[in-house]
């Protein structure tokens, strides 16, 4: 029986800017929780349930398959703080954590929070902002119940197990304490577009209405943040706009102070501030330092003219980070696409790289909380090899690796896969890299079934990665690639300018350049190359198959953005005012024009697709609901052929999909379904 897809009804909204009108006969599904919306999602709800029930086995193989990977007993590698150790720990059969403490020294485990408890009668429940008062006696947290990134914050007494009485609402989940243990920092969101816009001061005992706002950022493209130095004697209040900065501070144990300013704001001049004795260091990118350098200047003496260099720019080489200790000074940066760590000793009688010898790979410094200690702790994976936890001796140069992410499949090897870094030229000569992993054994003459990754915006770099899960699909003979565009910084700050705002179309270009080439170098042929992406990523979908519709079989398009200059001309929804250096802002006339002219909802045409699964969260902050709705409906009004599209809501949830870890396998799992029936891939 042929099952009738889900028809929009088509009622016409003029959009009118620059002279210009724009028909969208989809408009009316912006009207968040209006019967005839909610009727459409679930009628497309069960319109992919339909189409997808004889898939209903391969879903349940494939999650069974991948949770059988995971070991279900897991726990975290404890870190130190404070003189306490902190971890979390995965139970057999549940979906959220239990997080625990022991103080040094002893071995009686403290349970903090039983997630699965807190959890039970929510259909999404996140955990976020855990922080710990200094003297060990009180923990802050945030609480989001529907997953649209608004946290109601409490505070619990770590000596009577017991939580205050008072929470803040509207926030975004985590908190700063003073040193006098009462009073706590934190940040408020615009209850309409949930941009992060004041800071306030909180005695934890008294009525949450008594909060003092300290902070007000009143510009619409800035956000604001607040966190606290790891030397534990400032607080730093930091409002940032995609091109600008502005740090204030005061002392940790004069929480009534008034801020002082760094650094007043400058247009297009970045900059990010620690502490390490009578100094603050700062990275930024002053002077057309692109790539960011690294400075400093006396506390007493802030402002920028008073700043001094001591790393220089290097235009081969992207700061990305640094970390200050006692007695060394470690810098993350990346130099042909590669993370890299350099350990300096402050008195100068070091200065050296961690050695990294393999082609692709990811590797970052992670919770170094100890000020006073020669531990340095990283991560390391790559496509090939589950991520390790690493304990190394920046004296000694002794490294310890603290645990490997377990694979619970005694035929796992990680010597039966290959990962390489190949590159594609784009239409304007740029090599474009691309990291590739596969299954040796599988491999066949005349390509394989190949998943293409890409996102390629804010600078954000998706690093060569390991997944348990993708196993799945590497077993049954599919290679999978993440193709480097620009609009990340994989290749440094440039790679990220060059694809934003009116060079936003390299972006696309890039990704399709990358896939002719695994074409014709023979990884893959058309009829069986796939796409995926989301978020920003699933605008990067929306664009190729605009522009390339018939290279690609099958597309996975999660909370796409794919209602480019709607958007953007609505600045009363989340995101919008504090991306104009992003995509451009359309209130002005060049940059509408530029952006219609990619925008995957203003440019489909009557014209054949590949077959396509979209997914969204009804309480997504970032990506509306309605942006992928309306797209899918317009796709099925226009499309010429008779490929699947369908369209999945997940009405309990938000940007990030489900929050308990068996129901995010559940997602990948009805992914991968879809690509291997395309594939006729049944068991």
């Amino acid at each position: 029986m042929a099952h009738q897809a889900p028809i929009a009804k088509k009622i016409a909204h003029v959009h009118d800017a620059h002279d210009h009108q724009r028909i969208d006969y989809y408009h009316w599904m912006s009207e968040r929780d209006a019967p005839e919306v909610i009727r459409h999602l679930e009628n497309e709800n069960e319109y992919y349930e339909a189409m997808t029930a004889h898939t209903a086995d391969l879903k349940n193989k494939l999650f069974e398959e991948i949770k059988g990977r995971l070991k279900e007993d897991d726990q975290s590698v404890p870190y130190l703080l404070n003189g306490y150790w902190y971890f979390s720990r995965m139970e057999i059969g549940e979906s959220y954590p239990y997080y625990y403490r022991r103080q040094d020294g002893t071995q009686h485990e403290e349970l903090l929070f039983n997630v699965n408890e807190m959890a039970q009668g929510h259909d999404y429940y996140k955990l976020t902002g855990m922080n710990v008062s200094p003297d060990n006696k009180m923990v802050a947290f945030g609480i989001d119940q529907i997953g649209r990134r608004e946290y109601q914050l409490f505070v619990k007494d770590l000596t009577t197990g017991d939580i205050l009485p008072h929470s803040l609402k509207g926030t975004t989940g985590g908190s700063v304490w003073a040193n006098d243990n009462k009073t706590l920092f934190f940040t408020r969101k615009d209850p309409q577009t949930l941009r992060a816009n004041q800071i306030f001061r909180y005695q934890i005992h008294r009525p949450a209405e008594t909060n003092e706002l300290i902070y007000e950022e009143k510009d619409e493209t800035f956000n604001c943040f607040i966190y606290k130095t790891l030397s534990e004697e400032y607080i730093m209040i930091k409002s940032s706009a995609t091109l600008s900065d502005e740090v204030r501070f005061i002392k940790a144990d004069q929480p009534g102070a008034a801020f002082q300013l760094v650094q007043e704001r400058q247009p297009e001049i970045e900059y990010s501030v620690s502490h390490y004795q009578d100094h603050f260091y700062l990275m930024t990118n002053k002077d057309g330092a692109t790539n960011f350098k690294i400075m400093r200047t006396l506390c007493s003496t802030p402002e920028m003219e008073n700043w001094e260099e001591v790393i220089a720019h290097d235009p081969e080489v992207l700061l990305e980070d640094f970390d200050i200790f006692e007695k060394y000074f470690v810098v993350s940066d990346r130099f042909n696409g590669l993370n890299r760590i350099r350990i300096k000793a402050w008195d100068g009688t070091v200065d050296y790289f961690l050695p990294f010898s393999n082609e692709t790979y990811t590797a970052y410094t992670s919770a170094n909380f100890q000020f006073k200690t020669n531990k340095l702790r990283y991560s390391y994976n790559s496509m090939t090899l589950p991520p390790s936890v690493i304990e190394f001796d920046m004296e000694t140069r002794e490294e310890i690796i603290l645990k490997t992410q377990p694979i619970e499949d005694p035929d796992f090897d990680p010597d039966n896969y290959h990962s390489e870094r190949v590159w594609a030229t784009a239409e304007d000569g740029a090599k474009i890299p691309i990291s590739l992993v596969y299954r040796k054994d599988r491999r066949v003459e005349g390509g394989n079934p190949l998943l293409q990754y890409g996102y390629g915006s804010y600078g954000s770099t998706i690093d060569p990665y390991f997944s348990i899960s993708r196993l799945s699909l590497l077993d049954r003979g599919f290679i999978f690639a993440i193709a480097h565009v620009r609009g990340g910084e994989y290749l440094g700050r440039e790679w990220y300018e060059h694809g934003k705002m009116f060079h936003k179309r390299n972006t696309f270009t890039d990704f399709i350049a990358c896939s002719r080439h695994l074409i014709t170098q023979g990884y893959t042929t058309a009829p069986h190359l796939y796409a995926s992406g989301g978020s920003a990523g699933g605008l990067l979908m929306g664009a190729i198959i605009n522009m390339a519709p018939r290279l690609y079989n099958g597309i996975l398009s999660a909370v796409p953005f794919v209602d480019v200059v709607t958007t953007m001309l609505d600045d009363s929804i989340p995101l919008t005012t504090g991306e104009y250096d992003e995509w451009g802002n359309p209130h002005q006339k060049d940059s509408y024009e530029y952006m219609l002219g990619y925008s995957p909802y203003d440019q489909i045409k009557e014209q054949d697709y590949p077959h396509i699964f979209c997914t969204t969260g009804y309480h997504d902050s970032q990506v509306q609901y309605w942006e992928p709705a309306k797209w899918v409906a317009k796709l099925r009004e226009l499309k010429k052929d008779n490929h699947l599209l369908l369209f999945k809501t997940d009405m309990s949830s938000g940007h990030s999909g489900a929050s308990g870890r068996y129901e995010a396998l559940k997602e990948v799992a009805q992914d991968f379904a879809f690509l291997l029936d395309l594939e006729k891939i049944t068991t």
